[in-house]
């Protein structure tokens, strides 16, 4: 898979431009990094604020026949953010989220949209590396509020779009398993509290599939594969 990063000033959604240039036809591998975007969002429709410094990129994946499945492409991006992240901001504990956060301590500092057209899905990731956007309902932080300076943006890039690659690599070759396991391993706890739905529970790992695994008060189990989930 050939790598290939283009970044503009300004757009309306990085995710809403390589869809469009995915059912054009766009290659797997094409990143788009914008400095600014107007129109950013994030799961379920919320608004993703962007304030300059941070990072904003999205990528294509094509699937193929005989892959796990398309959804666990967010254990994949997530693993792939952990290692730059990590890798750029020791001063911090970085720990996963499920569906799709990044996360020190209860604050976000990353987060990731899947979206898909066909046989094409666009994984946008947001990383708050100079910035924390303030006015959501969860708390959030940067690197450069906890570390005392910002990484750059293209180098982090560069390194994320690395990673990725090889990631989705070894998800291609081997299957979900690695991928689930580097995933739970750099994840909060097994028994973290947590609130899914408005229901609160404990926290039990993730099926073979990547779909969140919770345990209630009342010794019942869910499986959960859509929702917002919250550390408590």
């Amino acid at each position: 898979m050939k790598v290939l990063i283009r970044t503009v000033a300004e757009t309306g959604s990085t995710n809403a431009d390589l869809l469009a240039e995915a059912a054009a036809g766009a290659a797997e591998g094409t990143w788009l990094r914008a400095e600014r975007q107007t129109l950013g969002r994030g799961r379920a429709g919320r608004i993703w604020n962007s304030p300059p410094g941070n990072l904003y990129a999205s990528t294509i994946v094509r699937l193929r026949a005989g892959e796990p499945p398309a959804p666990s492409l967010a254990l994949v991006a997530g693993v792939a953010l952990d290692d730059v992240a990590s890798a750029y901001a020791g001063c911090m504990a970085i720990s996963l989220k499920w569906p799709n956060d990044l996360m020190t301590g209860s604050a976000k500092i990353a987060g990731i949209l899947l979206e898909r057209a066909g046989e094409a899905v666009v994984i946008g990731m947001g990383v708050n590396l100079a910035e924390a956007p303030a006015g959501l309902d969860r708390p959030t932080a940067s690197i450069h509020s906890l570390c005392g300076s910002a990484p750059d943006a293209h180098a982090f890039l560069l390194d994320l779009a690395a990673a990725f690659k090889r990631w989705l690599g070894r998800w291609r070759a081997e299957g979900l398993a690695p991928v689930r396991s580097q995933w739970l391993a750099r994840a909060h706890p097994l028994g973290t509290a947590v609130s899914v739905g408005g229901r609160e529970g404990l926290f039990e790992g993730l099926d073979q599939d990547g779909a969140l695994l919770i345990r209630y008060a009342d010794g019942s189990g869910e499986t959960v594969r859509a929702g917002d989930v919250f550390l408590l």
